[in-house]
């Protein structure tokens, strides 16, 4: 049997599926993917087995991809005439499996499956937001913009985990809205990106070290179950520069996560690592200890709990799927998606009579009534 030369490459970012990508790693498979000739058939053939051995979430979705193969097979042996067709019936083929992350690359276009946030409310409105909540003040640090909203509630705005975000950045941010009365961390229509930025991020309001935030596990063999240990998820002080770096205390100054149906794949992991730091005890600098208060609003999450690899086809199309399932801290699948602690829809009329944002007008009302930061009277001098 003659052997290909292929790559299934393990991407350092688990990202939306309107995001690029990059290579981390590359190796030779020796498996009957790698084996066809560069055929309709053979193509087929190498895209389908190439999921069947590695793809993670079969079984999760109570998938038949043997039915899935004998349904689309006599296409590709009978009526396919032009890479076009080609094309777009492995694209419904990968349809099948409803996954985001699941992408076909060719040289003119790109399968995606969009259904995790193009079948839902936006509950979004970039306008609304830049020209009546950040304005024309707000700062910028890195892939941050933030600003101190009139009634001294922090806002921060991360439209995307692949835009940087250094220990730097996140001092000047934390430390100048430091005597807010909370914060308002908003990742709404944000697609994914690099998982290290969910790290970086998530440490500053954690208190204990180290904390496990969820698990992950990796495939081991071809069959659909066959997958390593759980292996813990875990935030720890190790980089250069978060030893002496600004934390926020949660227990005194609430933080409220905006999310809506784009929050997908590394933001939907930055949503699980902040929901597990909720109500855990943390100490102030008087000495009182008391929970955090770490709530996510607005709508549900639109998942994506893979870790994405990708494998080339006979012809030099990329096919890109999920293989490294992520587990919140009950073991429960996060592919998809997290339900908010206080769902809250966007009104279209508030947003265009009234220039009213909802769900940042939910999220201050949280904060304003639970902030346990006190201010001094600046009258009668004192």
């Amino acid at each position: 049997m003659k052997k290909l030369f292929s790559s299934l490459r393990l991407l350092p970012f688990a990202l939306g599926s309107i995001f690029g990508a990059s290579l981390m790693l590359t190796s030779c498979l020796d498996d009957e993917s790698l084996s066809e000739d560069n055929t309709y058939m053979g193509n087929f053939r190498s895209c389908w087995r190439a999921l069947d051995e590695h793809y993670c979430y079969f079984d999760y979705k109570n998938i038949n991809w043997d039915e899935v193969y004998d349904r689309y097979a006599p296409y590709f042996s009978d009526s396919i005439h032009s890479k076009i067709e080609a094309f777009q019936l492995l694209y419904q083929m990968l349809g099948e499996l409803h996954d985001g992350h699941v992408n076909l690359y060719s040289s003119f276009n790109v399968a995606r499956n969009w259904s995790w946030y193009q079948d839902y409310p936006q509950n979004f409105d970039a306008n609304l937001l830049e020209r009546y909540y950040l304005g024309t003040r707000y700062w910028i640090a890195g892939g941050l913009s933030y600003t101190m909203l009139s009634d001294t509630i922090g806002y921060v705005r991360y439209a995307s985990f692949s835009n940087a975000v250094s220990e730097n950045n996140l001092d000047y941010v934390l430390g100048l809205l430091g005597n807010c009365k909370g914060l308002i961390f908003d990742v709404r229509d944000n697609g994914g990106g690099n998982l290290t930025n969910v790290e970086t991020i998530t440490r500053r309001f954690c208190q204990e070290f180290p904390h496990t935030y969820g698990y992950i596990c990796h495939k081991t063999g071809p069959g659909h179950n066959e997958f390593s240990s759980l292996q813990e998820l875990t935030l720890d002080k190790s980089g250069k520069g978060f030893k002496n770096s600004i934390r926020w205390n949660a227990s005194r100054q609430p933080v409220v996560v905006l999310t809506n149906r784009l929050c997908y794949s590394a933001t939907n992991t930055f949503v699980m690592a902040m929901k597990s730091l909720d109500g855990l005890p943390a100490t102030d600098t008087t000495g009182v200890t008391a929970p955090m208060m770490i709530k996510t609003m607005g709508d549900h999450t639109g998942g994506g709990g893979g870790l994405p690899f990708e494998s080339t086809l006979p012809n030099g199309w990329v096919v890109r799927f999920s293989t490294s399932p992520m587990f919140d801290m009950q073991n429960n699948h996060i592919e998809n998606g997290f339900a908010p602690d206080f769902t809250v829809q966007m009104d279209s009329l508030h947003a265009y009579r009234d220039h009213h944002d909802d769900i940042i007008e939910s999220a201050r009302l949280y904060i304003n009534r639970n902030t346990k930061m006190t201010y001094k009277s600046s009258r009668g001098g004192k």
